[in-house]
């Protein structure tokens, strides 16, 4: 055969059979490396960086996946998949690479007794529908009762922490997630929720903080306590006040002559400090530095200034005040000035930090999370931050479906009915669907050291016998089939249906792939360096 890739020079090409063996073995392997971690008894990973220095505990799939390099084209769809389920409803990113994979496996399967790629692909999609079918008619809305709709979302809180680090304060944090998301009303704004890491204490300390909190601190011999704060927000060097001689060549004849450009440097910054406190505010905070003299100046003008607040710090502060960020200040009429009620520090642990209280943006609100590490707290913040993604999407999409397995058992069932009336090969990749769908509950069983077949088994039989309205799903602490309503585990339809279908997405794409090609690297010229 004619070549046509220049394979002496690295490039090459795998075809049919190895092509597809490469890509469910690179898919299969992925969401195998996070089917530990699926569920309340999933085990952690330990992430270390190259150098050794960097070490990060989580059971966190899209984190896992995120840190991890990978030259299989299949791994990196699901990678990819794993990442938009995060970005897109915050938790699920685990289920969605182990569905993925587990369709992946049927798919190999039936690829291997000679059913087209293009006839499976045909079956899923109508086991899609089936099956999304089946969870919106399973779904409930309680939104329409306040108080009932806050139990939902305290427990669905309570089931996306259970398999986190923060399952053992689960209540606690439930109640301090939903409280800060009802806050943003309908906004839905995270943005508006901050976080605060302070090493100490215990998880069980953590609390929800009104207003919002800066982890800085007030300047020397300034006020440390505002009210009615007028707050200008800046983006402006404040360190010129000395010539800073390692960046500089100047040629001076004698010591005076230093001295006058100094003088110059200082009036500079004096006539610039001067048009800052004419704007009328009575606290200044920057994003960089405040050297000593224009520090001294704002003290001596009872102006509280602020040094250093990071760029993520700055930027939520002027959307919570409600104010602009400025880097010149000729025009002090244009500028809008950040407004609160109070500022004042605050002690955590053995730490002051600034709190601004009575924010324009009134659903401003700061979790303070306190724990024995820096690792534990890193943790805790994305377990938090999953919480707090998924409840802001079950306030926009009210829905709510059982957890613990019963979803999955509830789609399986509707997918093996339309297998029955499917004529035609088709119907084996139905069937295989409906396989895949029951194999989450059997990973969340094999993850908590029980026997997966014996309890899917009787979820199976228990579903089928009470057909509509079955809320039976896995008791993990009991070892059991249990009640999910009485159990109180449920999650957000949104969440579930787009697992179910970033999974189902992901399996059809790599299943289309009949061959992969690979280019030749850069060639580099010998005369050029590296």
């Amino acid at each position: 055969t004619p070549k046509i890739l220049r394979e002496d020079q690295g490039a090459g090409e795998e075809k049919g059979e190895m092509a597809r063996l490469s890509v469910f073995l690179g898919g299969i392997a992925v969401s195998d490396l996070v089917k530990t971690t699926l569920g309340p008894k999933g085990m952690d990973k330990i992430l270390q960086s190259a150098s050794g220095k960097d070490v990060t505990f989580t059971n966190d799939g899209a984190t896992i996946l995120k840190s991890i390099n990978i030259d299989n084209p299949a791994a990196k769809i699901i990678v990819e998949v794993s990442k938009t389920q995060d970005l897109e409803v915050g938790d699920g990113t685990t289920t969605v690479a182990v569905l993925a994979g587990e369709l992946l496996r049927e798919a190999e399967k039936l690829v291997n007794q000679k059913i087209h790629p293009q006839v499976i692909i045909r079956g899923w999609r109508k086991a899609l529908k089936a099956a999304q079918t089946a969870l919106q008619a399973a779904s409930i809305d309680n939104s329409g009762d306040a108080a009932k709709f806050r139990e939902d979302l305290i427990n669905v809180a309570r089931t996306t922490l259970s398999s986190k680090i923060l399952a053992s304060h689960k209540d606690h944090f439930s109640k301090l997630a939903v409280d800060a998301v009802l806050r943003l009303k309908s906004s839905g704004d995270l943005g508006a929720i901050q976080i605060i890491k302070k090493v100490g204490g215990s998880m069980q300390d953590s609390y929800l903080e009104e207003g919002f909190i800066l982890d800085k601190k007030i300047g020397v011999g300034q006020p440390k306590r505002i009210e009615n704060a007028k707050i200008l927000i800046a983006n402006t060097p404040m360190d010129t006040d000395k010539i800073k001689i390692f960046g500089a060549r100047v040629k001076v004849d004698s010591v005076e002559q230093l001295a006058q450009i100094e003088d110059a440097e200082k009036q500079k910054m004096k006539e610039k400090v001067n048009k800052i406190l004419a704007h009328g505010c009575n606290v200044f905070i920057d994003r960089q530095l405040i050297y000593n003299f224009p520090e001294q100046m704002f003290t001596q003008a009872g102006v509280m200034a602020i040094e250093h607040a990071d760029f993520e710090g700055i930027e939520r502060l002027a959307k919570v005040l409600d104010g602009d960020i400025v880097s010149t200040f000729d025009r002090p009429e244009k500028i809008k000035l950040g407004r609160c009620d109070l500022i004042e520090e605050v002690v955590v642990g053995e730490d002051k930090l600034l709190r601004f209280s009575g924010v324009p943006k009134g659903e401003a609100c700061s979790v303070v999370l306190r724990g024995a590490s820096r690792h534990i707290l890193d943790e805790a913040e994305r377990s938090l931050h999953d919480a707090l993604c998924v409840l802001v999407q079950c306030v926009k999409n009210t829905r709510i479906v059982w957890g613990g397995g019963c979803s999955e058992m509830l789609m399986a069932r509707a997918v093996d009915e339309l297998a029955l009336t499917i004529a035609g090969k088709e119907a084996i990749a139905i069937e295989a669907f409906g396989r895949a769908l029951r194999s989450i509950p059997s990973i969340l069983c094999e993850n908590a050291g029980l026997d997966g077949n014996e309890i899917v088994a009787q979820l199976r039989s228990t579903h089928y016998q009470h057909k509509e309205g079955c809320n039976a799903g896995i008791d993990i602490e009991q070892g059991t089939v249990g009640d999910m309503s009485v159990l109180r585990v449920t999650e957000s339809l949104k969440s579930k249906m787009q697992s179910l279908v970033s999974a189902h997405e992901a399996a059809e794409m790599i299943l289309r792939v009949d061959e992969i090609i690979r280019c030749a690297p850069r060639q580099r010229k010998g005369d050029q360096c590296g």
